[in-house]
């Protein structure tokens, strides 16, 4: 079922999410709503408590694959980012955060596992943007935004635009 995305100002945004086990049918419910959800929106990454649930489980739609048949979104329940290597500085945007870009800097490659909806842990190496949105979904996994990872000068930029969304924001829906 498509759920309506949670905005900044929903309290779900900044917990830490629970780790769920894959063959829960609770996890089945999630990822099908995730999966709903963002190809409602036409993105490409998506995690658990962006849509108000507060489970470890997030999914990334491959845009990298040319070949569209084979863009099958790919579900990571419970993951655990390992290793770090290089960096990149890029322009980040997020559903939780309507019409603002910011650059962030994130890890040119990283390394994590994860399970499947099987339970069966997989071992995934990310490089560029599929490094950098997996580094984004498992931040909202811990509670951390991508405003929380931008200059200090930017955020205090941003300061009013953040306030007058957290302020139109109840339980997460815009209701300005």
């Amino acid at each position: 079922m498509i759920q309506k995305i949670r905005l900044f100002g929903d309290e779900v945004l900044r917990k830490t999410a629970e780790p769920i086990t894959p063959e829960d049918p609770k996890a089945a419910q999630v990822v099908q709503d995730l999966l709903d959800t963002l190809g409602a929106n036409e993105e490409f990454a998506l995690a658990a408590p962006q849509i108000g649930y507060s489970y470890r489980i997030f999914i990334i739609n491959p845009i990298w694959i040319e070949d569209e048949d084979k863009r099958t979104p790919m579900v990571f329940i419970n993951p655990e980012l390992l290793e770090y290597e290089g960096e990149q500085f890029m322009l980040e945007g997020c559903l939780s955060f309507p019409e603002i870009y910011e650059k962030v800097k994130r890890a040119q490659i990283v390394k994590f596992r994860a399970q499947d909806l099987h339970g069966k842990w997989k071992n995934y190496t990310g490089r560029e943007l599929f490094a950098r949105a997996a580094q984004h979904e498992n931040d909202h996994l811990d509670g951390i935004l991508f405003v929380d990872r931008i200059s200090s000068i930017r955020r205090k930029l941003l300061h009013g635009k953040l306030k007058k969304m957290a302020s139109t924001t109840k339980n997460g829906v815009n209701v300005g």
